[in-house]
């Protein structure tokens, strides 16, 4: 069904555009999006392996298969399976290995082909399935990461009682843990042998091969009071049953933190390792994630390049005497390489574009994964300047996007950014009702980059107004620190200074406000319709509004300790943060509550009290749950069905007479 679909999009682009009339952003153009990720170049640097999601209608679910492009731009799909999913690609000599859900059993499991091609065959029968894995240089062995203990492959037509006892239980796509552990196992990649090399009360992330073969980097929390706490710590060890574990960092704080999902990296001589930082644990994620590197026949270990921005995707370059990172600025996220002597930063891309992956060769070819306003992610070489490789969205040139203009504004007595999208056909003098996005995160921010709501909305007459409030990413660690232990305060008053600025340039119509957001956007969206009377409409997905109900509820109770307290004993603060639900009775706006039914991110209970309290006091209002679904929904049907009930909800509230 997909590649129907890209065929067609590909045909549409393959004529001028200028010789058609291009038309508006549609609703089954959601389906037509494809999703690049995970780019890898193969050993010898001549092509870019990576993974392509598409939306399977018939199936109703979101499918991906894995492609390739040389360097001269030349693309080919590896795999083509339209009701199963491949990802994470990775090279070992001449053997590409990925994982696949294309089994007997339905479990993900590894995959290895020829790295020229052909037919694939499947390795690891891992009971439960594998989550991670790393491919050694030669392509012989791999390193796979998978769950461990009595419930692990359990029959689900047999269900036992599920027994937990440790403090952080409980996790998205995961559900309630038990006793399971994430362990390493040692895979013979040509008969599928596998023996478990680690094992113990403690679980095992990340993977890493050394150049030579002879060693192994990993990731490991520390056991004693887990849960309470990010020390995760880099270890090296022998890739065999028995060996030593060698500690390698020395920061109290995360290093490598599993969550960020950056292995650490390798140099090419095998000496150094090189990883992301956070800070300390009582700014959770409020700190930006540094580089830093450790040398391993000295011990030392030392930041690199530390600037008050986020870094992402940290990798070596070819000569070991350099490193790249994304480094994230105000709305863009960069390409940058970092030398490894003097720490100078230099930037590979600039201007309002984000990227979102990296990719270097062996050979010193660098790849960047990164959209724009008006173009989803692509991948483009870094070579004298950017020269996009893949064209899996060229589609989007048949169509007319509205346009987007950065905003500055003040707010007291702090200047906040934005970018606000158009209606498409704006006319200069015209007032349009307005929609205010608010972002996840909190520490997050909009970017330049292709957002298909904000054009859709744009289409169908609305302007769009994307504020980054203080919490937001971007702008340093005291900007996003401003909000710390002081929810729908500050960032408020921003997102409400950011509607005042948007009316006072004549584009906004004052009395057709509407707000909405998913996750930490759904919570502000409530902190808005609580503080701010203009808005008319709102749409909060997967939000909290009590956080007394959201302790032990939802995955975050480390974070709610290090910022809020204890709910009995700090329960003054989880009030003042719990404002809309306690203070529902300033709420006039109409407001429409989604959740996803298998969210253990932000469950659907912050979403149904809040429903309940509107409709006790008879304000319009609609509960809406996706079942089946974690905290980022993915069937496309209920993809489709929320932005189009988005929709229609601000049109009733916004556009009636």
């Amino acid at each position: 069904m997909r590649m129907k679909f890209l065929a067609a999009a590909l045909a549409v682009a393959a004529f001028p555009v200028a010789a058609q009339e291009k038309a508006q952003i549609t609703l089954d153009d959601l389906h037509l999006v494809a999703d690049l990720s995970e780019p890898v170049f193969s050993p010898d640097g001549s092509f870019v392996a990576y993974t392509v999601s598409t939306h399977n209608l018939k199936l109703d679910e979101t499918v991906s298969d894995l492609w390739r492009v040389s360097w001269d731009g030349k693309v080919s799909q590896i795999t083509n399976t339209p009701d199963k999913s491949e990802n994470a690609p990775a090279f070992g000599g001449d053997i590409l290995a990925y994982l696949s859900d294309d089994t007997k059993e339905e479990e993900t499991q590894i995959f290895v082909m020829n790295a020229a091609g052909g037919k694939a065959r499947q390795v690891t029968t891992i009971k439960g399935g594998v989550s991670d894995f790393t491919l050694s240089p030669d392509g012989r062995t791999i390193i796979a990461v998978a769950e461990v203990g009595p419930s692990v492959g359990a029959d689900p037509e047999k269900p036992k009682p599920i027994v937990v006892n440790r403090f952080h239980f409980k996790a998205d796509h995961r559900g309630y843990i038990d006793d399971r552990r994430y362990q390493l196992f040692r895979v013979d990649a040509a008969t599928g042998e596998a023996e478990q090399i680690t094992a113990g009360a403690a679980d095992y992330y990340l993977p890493s091969w050394s150049p030579d073969g002879s060693q192994i980097a990993f990731v490991m929390a520390q056991t004693e009071r887990e849960g309470r706490h990010y020390n995760y710590d880099v270890f090296v060890m022998a890739p065999q049953k028995g060996a030593n574990p060698r500690k390698v960092s020395d920061y109290p704080g995360a290093d490598a933190d599993p969550g960020l999902g950056y292995r650490p990296q390798w140099s090419p001589d095998g000496g150094k390792l090189l990883w992301l930082q956070n800070g300390e644990d009582k700014w959770i994620y409020y700190a930006p994630f540094q580089l830093t590197v450790a040398d391993l026949q000295t011990g030392e270990v030392k930041p690199l390049a530390r600037i008050d921005r986020w870094m992402y995707a940290p990798r070596w370059g070819a000569d070991g005497k350099s490193v790249y990172a994304l480094v994230e600025q105000d709305r863009d996220t960069w390409a940058a390489k970092i030398d490894l002597a003097t720490e100078e930063i230099s930037y590979l891309t600039s201007g309002p574009r984000f990227a979102f992956d990296l990719a270097v060769s062996s050979t010193g070819r660098v790849a960047v994964l990164d959209g724009t306003a008006e173009r989803p992610y692509e991948l483009s070489a870094l070579e004298n300047g950017v020269r996009q490789l893949t064209h899996h969205n060229d589609w989007l040139a048949a169509k007319s996007l509205a346009q987007t203009r950065d905003v500055s504004f003040r707010s007291g007595k702090q200047e906040i950014h934005g970018i606000l999208t158009l209606p498409l056909g704006y006319e200069e003098g015209k007032k349009y009702p307005l929609i205010a996005r608010l972002h996840g995160g909190p520490v997050y921010q909009f970017s330049h980059e292709f957002m298909f709501d904000w054009q859709y909305y744009a289409a169908n007459g609305y302007a769009v107004l994307a504020v980054n409030p203080r919490g937001s990413s971007g702008r340093g660690f005291d900007f996003a620190k401003a909000i710390y232990a002081d929810w729908g305060n500050v960032d408020v008053k921003d997102i409400s200074a950011g509607i005042s600025h948007v009316i006072d340039m004549g584009v906004a119509d004052p009395e057709r406000i509407g707000v909405g957001g998913w996750s930490y956007g759904g919570i502000l969206t409530d902190y808005m319709i609580a503080s701010d009377r203009r808005i008319k409409a709102a749409v909060s997905g997967a939000g909290m509004a009590n956080f007394l109900t959201g302790y032990g509820a939802d995955q975050y109770v480390f974070e709610y300790e290090q910022e809020l307290g204890l709910p009995w004993r700090d329960t003054k603060t989880f009030e003042r943060v719990s404002y809309p639900f306690f203070k529902a009775d300033r709420i006039t706006a109409a407001t429409m509550f989604q959740c996803a039914g298998e969210d253990w991110n932000v469950p659907c209970i912050g979403s149904e009290q809040m429903y309940q309290a509107l409709r006790s006091r008879e304000i319009d209002t609609v509960l809406v749950i996706y079942p089946g679904e974690n905290h980022g929904l993915t069937r496309p049907s209920f993809l489709s069905d929320r932005l189009a009930r988005d929709a229609a909800w601000y049109d009733k509230y916004l556009k009636a007479e």
